[in-house]
């Protein structure tokens, strides 16, 4: 049969109209989905792709993501940590001016925590006069939830990578509403959190003596195939660490085992920081390798949204943060929200969170959207990751891995950015959370890295 009398089948690139037209006409078609490059990325692009020693960087960087093995080893005071006269707060390196409502209200509130200040007022001048170091959790081995404030009272999960030695810390959960995290100072908040010092972390801490370590890499694959993607949705993880805790907690702590248990068992997101900085210390294993342009952290402050990528050692990559898209609660609507915050971002990061959202179903009725809308939402994220995840599988894609190790390379490809699910915290210092959605990250902070990688690949080899 000469190439003229076959059967006619035209290759569509692109909008769906044309395939839509040709279908019409009973035309056999095939659909390519692409995509242009994002403005003005074309030249980087080319660059990076050229670089020789990409691919084998990649492919190391998402193998020690993956291989990490994270166990939560103790809970430890923060004072241990930190350098004395400093705070940490979650995203970029921000300074008090630019700080957010909700960072400028949680930091207010640790002031009066740690008894640095007598009130609101004296803790916001000293704040502005730079009497207290800011520093991001990132840089300091952390990750902090939303604002993310960590001050020396304050006990932390301390997380060990069994495979590479790594450590990560991440503060305990104070619960949802008016808490610290999303800028809240009030009576409640600091009597809660004065809770937690002398009874909360110390109960912990003498609790993980007694089990040893807890493996949070099998805790957190048992969990996605639960119903939680690890984010925004722990319900099960925290009835599985719960489960690893409570003989213990009774054991070592008897006069109090019924308030911590109580309080473990009534706090849904719980698990999420023992997850956060289980998701830290697997990114970190991935960090500088050269040529690798797999990122390694994605975090916000309230006021920009930054990335780190592997190949580029602690730059900061930023843009300014966007307010997310969900569901309010009470009264509170779009106009009370503040640009997106917090480190949680490192779940997306390490393949949980809105990567995940295809295992987790009942998400969408915190977030907003369809069940069928988390799992677009997974499914889009493999065009723009290196791997699969070996340990964390989703029952409803066939136990497929979920999509990890975001590739700036990709996203600026496709023009497709990272799915993130999120708490939305009220912009008015005091106020607290206002709702939970999805929000898109700037697009301007992941081409940025890709120019910084660009520029380094012309570097190294002119």
């Amino acid at each position: 049969m000469s190439p003229l009398s076959a059967p006619s089948n035209v290759i569509t690139v692109g909008a769906g109209l044309l395939d839509e037209a040709l279908a019409a006409q009973a035309v056999p078609t095939t659909p390519v989905d692409w995509r242009p490059p994002l403005p003005g990325t074309t030249p980087a692009l080319v660059t990076v792709l050229a670089d020789p020693r990409r691919q084998a960087a990649n492919e190391l960087a998402a193998r020690r993501l993956t291989s990490a093995r994270p166990r939560l080893v103790g809970v430890r005071r923060a004072s241990e940590v930190l350098a004395e006269g400093t705070f940490l707060h979650a995203g970029p390196p921000i300074t008090w001016e630019r700080a957010s409502g909700p960072m400028r209200g949680a930091l207010i509130g640790a002031m009066l925590l740690e008894g640095l200040a007598g009130d609101e007022h004296d803790a916001t001048a000293k704040l502005a006069a730079g009497e207290i170091m800011l520093r991001p959790c990132h840089e300091h081995a952390a990750v902090g939830p939303m604002a993310g404030v960590v001050s020396p009272s304050m006990w932390l999960f301390e997380v060990r990578d069994e495979e590479y030695g790594g450590t990560a810390y991440c503060s305990l959960n104070e619960g949802l509403g008016k808490v610290l995290r999303y800028g809240a100072y009030g009576p409640e908040v600091l009597d809660r959190l004065r809770w937690m010092d002398t009874v909360l972390g110390p109960a912990l801490a003498a609790t993980l003596e007694r089990t040893g370590p807890i493996d949070l890499r099998s805790l957190i694959a048992q969990a996605l195939q639960m119903g939680d993607e690890l984010h925004n949705r722990n319900r099960a993880a925290t009835s599985l660490l719960l489960r690893e805790l409570a003989p213990a907690v009774v054991e070592a702590a008897p006069a109090h085992a019924a308030e911590v248990l109580r309080f473990i068992n009534g706090n849904d997101h719980f698990f999420l920081n023992a997850g956060m900085a289980a998701a830290k210390v697997s990114t970190d294993a991935a960090r500088d390798i050269p040529g690798s342009t797999m990122v390694v952290a994605m975090a916000r402050n309230g006021t920009d949204f930054g990335v780190q990528v592997s190949g580029l050692g602690g730059r900061w990559f930023t843009a300014p943060a966007g307010v997310p898209d969900g569901l309010y609660l009470g009264s509170y609507g779009p106009e009370d929200a503040n640009p997106d915050i917090g480190d949680s971002t490192i779940t997306e990061t390490s393949g949980l969170g809105g990567f995940a959202m295809a295992a987790s179903p009942a998400i969408v009725r915190f977030v907003g959207g369809e069940v069928a809308d988390a799992v677009r939402a997974t499914r889009s994220m493999y065009e723009i990751t290196l791997a699969e995840h070996p340990a964390y599988q989703i029952p409803g894609l066939g136990f497929r891995g979920t999509p990890v190790g975001i590739d700036v390379t990709l996203v600026a490809r496709t023009g497709l950015l990272p799915v993130v699910n999120t708490g939305i915290a009220g912009r008015i210092p005091g106020t607290g959370q206002v709702g939970a959605g999805l929000v898109k990250p700037p697009a301007e902070a992941f081409t940025s890295a890709l120019q910084a990688l660009a520029g380094a690949v012309s570097d190294l080899f002119d």
